[in-house]
């Protein structure tokens, strides 16, 4: 896939108008039911400039690529990299730590002197 994980994007399948507070959801990890709350409330106090604000992020911001996730799953663990990519990158080499041990464990039972294995082996022959 070509398109960055990473980047903000105009959320068109979960829109409600231009896309903007769902891409902002995307992006951020918030709600988005908070968020277009938010960009009401923010309307009675600041009505044109949110406005031409919204506006402008739609105009700028390319939409978001089709199939762009595999799953929620998937999602979520691209939202925590946008996030914090130092902790994305810590959790992961913590998971391959712990696959390469768990493997290791694997590796060093079967091909060490097992005798319990060797007699049901030759109890099977």
């Amino acid at each position: 896939m070509s398109a960055s994980r990473t980047k903000f994007y105009l959320d068109k399948q979960n829109a409600k108008w231009l896309g903007v507070c769902s891409g902002l959801a995307d992006y951020t990890g918030i709600e988005v039911l908070w968020l277009r709350l938010g960009f009401v409330l923010l309307s009675f106090a600041m009505f044109p400039m949110n406005l031409i604000a919204y506006l402008l992020i739609a105009w700028m911001a390319p939409v978001a690529p089709r199939g762009m996730y595999e799953g929620p799953e998937d999602q979520k663990f691209w939202q925590g990299v946008r996030t914090n990519p130092k902790r994305s990158t810590a959790e992961v080499r913590s998971k391959f730590r712990d696959v390469d041990r768990r493997l290791a464990d694997i590796e060093m039972y079967y091909t060490s002197r097992n005798t319990r294995l060797a007699d049901e082996i030759d109890s099977l022959r």
